[in-house]
């Protein structure tokens, strides 16, 4: 007797979830720890510091990233945490901890300027390149991670009330039927809130959503009207 594998359902909130996070949440993690990994590697080949510290500094956030890499990507942590209740507190904690390091690098190398250390265009550059693409990045997941209770939540007909409207929530014939936003969709509004300040398409409803697009235009327009135009003055 052949046993047929069993299909998918693709109509599982839970599997759909599943596949967001496996496929879409966590490359974009791992897209973090490169750029984190080949700075550190630049840092060390070239004997770039940092305020004084050695280019491993820029290693120390990829501890829980790759914590953060296992709950999304693999069977085992996720449904472990699952079982337990406490994947979305893991999940939510590690990226805490993902920002504020982000942040206390951004303050270390806005320090390492003001000090008058930072005079190399490219290394000045490549770390807030690095900095500002892992703010957008983890701002991206966070807006993921709690917009209407999360990537499972949010797929229940009772979900609760949005923390962002989207253009299609508001003009429902132009998506299609039972359209969600997806990753993409909270990557994309994390850049343009990084580059513009400011919401664009997509508006934050919730207290929560707005504390944390304010933090992360706080972060970006530091990086950018500091390190950038600091960088672009070195090359010319």
């Amino acid at each position: 007797m052949v046993v047929k594998p069993k299909k998918r359902r693709l109509d599982d909130p839970v599997e759909e979830a599943e596949v967001e996070s496996r496929w879409e949440a966590a490359p974009a993690v791992v897209f973090v720890i490169v750029l984190q990994v080949l700075l550190a590697s630049a840092s060390e080949a070239k004997g770039w510091k940092l305020w004084g510290m050695a280019w491993w500094v820029w290693l120390i956030p990829v501890g829980p990233e790759l914590a953060l890499l296992a709950a999304l990507a693999f069977s085992g942590p996720r449904h472990r945490l699952e079982q337990l209740g406490h994947r979305r507190t893991v999940g939510i904690t590690l990226l805490g901890i993902i920002s504020v390091t982000n942040a206390v690098e951004l303050v270390t190398l806005v320090g390492s300027l003001v000090s008058g250390d930072e005079k190399n265009g490219p290394e000045l550059l490549l770390k807030g390149v690095t900095i500002w693409a892992t703010n957008v990045t983890v701002f991206g997941l966070w807006f993921w991670a709690i917009d209407r209770g999360g990537p499972v939540v949010r797929r229940d007909p009772d979900a609760p009330l949005p923390d962002f409207q989207f253009p299609q929530m508001e003009n429902p014939q132009l998506a299609p039927d039972g359209w969600r936003p997806q990753l993409l969709d909270y990557i994309y509004t994390s850049f343009t809130n990084s580059i513009a300040f400011s919401p664009t398409d997509a508006m934050p409803l919730s207290a929560t959503a707005k504390m944390l697009m304010l933090a992360e235009s706080g972060v970006s327009a530091i990086t950018v009207l500091l390190v950038a135009a600091r960088s672009v003055n070195i090359f010319t």
